[in-house]
């Protein structure tokens, strides 16, 4: 799993490339909350989503021949790849599931990739993007299991951390671990980490309870970002030893999150972008008194006239 060491590194190199993203302080009371918490807005990064981050340390690390990028997405990691093949003058084509929406589908085209859909779930998808891989060679980029893809991710929490090291405590959404992995990985027992997943969605939890990676059924608001049916063996390395814990919330809380979050503070954010706030306004996770609680708000690809209406 990625050291400290090896998250500074992955900061230091991507860095020309990516935003640093803000945080923002929220009062006991705003947001439908009773406690004091900060918000790391990720979604601001660039494509909308913290993927870029690891998308683009696989790429920087790695010789990429002429065949370019290949990846499967449910739309967020298809962005990512997208924007580092445009940023990077390299092909990229994206295989994404029919469960993914289609403005992610058109997103993802928007930025240069080839967009091909398949199947139905995100596992589909992944088949059909290692047949290709295999074909015509081009590198492929998995969205959560992978060593570089786990420190990248990792650079999240450092920046949260370097800007806030009071925090006691980060919620952090899960899909299939990685951005959770690399926030473990990086506070290492010295904050608390919380997994925030779905109730219909919650592969790391299951690995937790089973003590390794298992399949488990999806259905979910949040699919299309939190839907991966098995939890990444190196994820699971980091958030077996330095998460805390892992909890889920329902569909309904994951909704009035979105809501709260427009309501309050005018910030468009997909259902798996606002799954972590949501394990606080639904009471899923109780802080202690005094406890300094941060919350990564991941993502913002969605339809705003889902929200806004």
């Amino acid at each position: 799993m990625p050291t400290l060491d090896d998250i500074a590194k992955a900061a230091e190199l991507i860095a020309p490339y990516i935003r640093r993203t803000p945080t923002i302080e929220i009062g006991a009371g705003e947001l439908g909350i009773g406690c004091d918490a900060v918000l790391k807005l990720e979604l601001l990064q660039h494509t909308g989503s913290f993927k870029p981050r690891g998308a683009l340390h696989r790429a920087l690390t790695n010789d990429i021949g002429p065949a370019g990028l290949v990846a499967a997405s449910g739309g967020n990691h298809g962005a990512a790849v997208a924007w580092v093949g445009s940023t990077l003058a390299m092909q990229a084509e994206v295989f994404v599931p029919g469960v993914s929406p289609q403005m992610k589908r058109d997103h993802i085209a928007s930025l240069g990739a080839t967009v091909k859909v398949v199947g139905d779930l995100y596992d589909d998808a992944q088949q059909a993007c290692d047949e290709r891989a295999a074909e015509t060679g081009a590198f492929q980029i998995h969205p959560f299991n992978h060593f570089a893809t786990v420190a990248a991710a990792g650079t999240v929490a450092s920046e949260f951390v370097e800007a806030h090291p009071d925090l006691d405590t980060i919620l952090v959404a899960a899909g299939g671990g990685g951005l959770s992995a690399g926030v473990a990985a990086r506070c290492r027992n010295d904050i608390k980490v919380v997994i925030v997943e779905p109730e219909g969605s919650r592969c790391v939890g299951a690995a937790l309870d089973a003590g390794e990676p298992v399949d488990v059924s999806v259905e979910s608001i949040a699919a299309d970002s939190l839907g991966a049916k098995r939890v990444g063996t190196a994820p699971f390395a980091a958030i077996s030893k330095y998460a805390d814990q892992a909890i889920t919330v329902p569909d309904e809380a994951i909704k009035a999150a979105q809501h709260q979050l427009w309501a309050s503070l005018r910030l468009i954010v997909e259902p798996g972008g606002a799954a972590a706030l949501a394990a606080l306004t639904s009471g899923a996770y109780k802080p202690s008194q005094g406890e300094r609680v941060g919350v990564i708000v991941c993502g913002a690809n969605t339809d705003p006239a889902n929200i806004v209406s």
